[in-house]
């Protein structure tokens, strides 16, 4: 599925772990982790043990120092990432997408169908929020800002009746949304 492997201190120095599932919590293995690369696949690194807290999507690629990622990754408005704590690997969806988003929690107000990316919900639908969603295929991003940037919250297939609640980094609106693909 995929390989990420976590190091101590900036730059890949110190001791190391290497995940290719979902990890709770690294800290168990390391005593801390501030740079990791990504060899395969593509994951979701979570600020807090136990897949909480502020989350940054990583694809394939080198990433030496976890307190610069945030503005390097185009996450302008988030706090940057102090550690990494726990991770989820992202499978690889082949075929369509597909997820409802709804104005209002637990699918009420104004719904809309995705297939594809959408750079701004305000400009496309009109949606002055989005506080609920069915995911029903494929692996989704969602971001609090247009343009896919400031904080996120990752999706897999299900019902989340209210993304305040579904998302562990206190996102309170989402205004933009992206597929997760190869070419992420």
């Amino acid at each position: 599925m995929g390989r990420i492997i976590f190091y101590e201190e900036r730059n890949f120095q110190g001791r190391s772990y290497e995940c290719s599932s979902d990890c709770a919590d690294v800290h168990l293995q390391l005593s801390r982790c501030n740079s990791c690369r990504v060899d395969s696949g593509c994951f979701v690194v979570y600020e807090r043990p136990s897949f909480t807290g502020n989350q940054i999507f990583l694809r394939r690629g080198e990433y030496p120092d976890f307190q610069r990622m945030g503005s390097a990754l185009g996450m302008t408005g988030a706090a940057p990432m102090e550690t990494v704590c726990s991770c989820r690997v992202i499978p690889m969806h082949r075929g369509q997408f597909r997820m409802r988003i709804y104005e209002r929690e637990n699918f009420g107000g104004q719904m809309q169908e995705l297939m594809e990316d959408c750079q701004s919900l305000q400009e496309r639908y009109s949606m002055s929020d989005c506080q609920s969603c069915n995911v029903t295929d494929g692996h989704w991003l969602m971001f609090e800002q247009p343009g896919f940037r400031g904080r996120m919250v990752y999706l897999r297939p299900g019902e989340y009746r209210s993304l305040r609640d579904a998302s562990t980094s206190n996102i309170t609106r989402c205004s933009s949304v992206r597929r997760v693909t190869d070419a992420c």
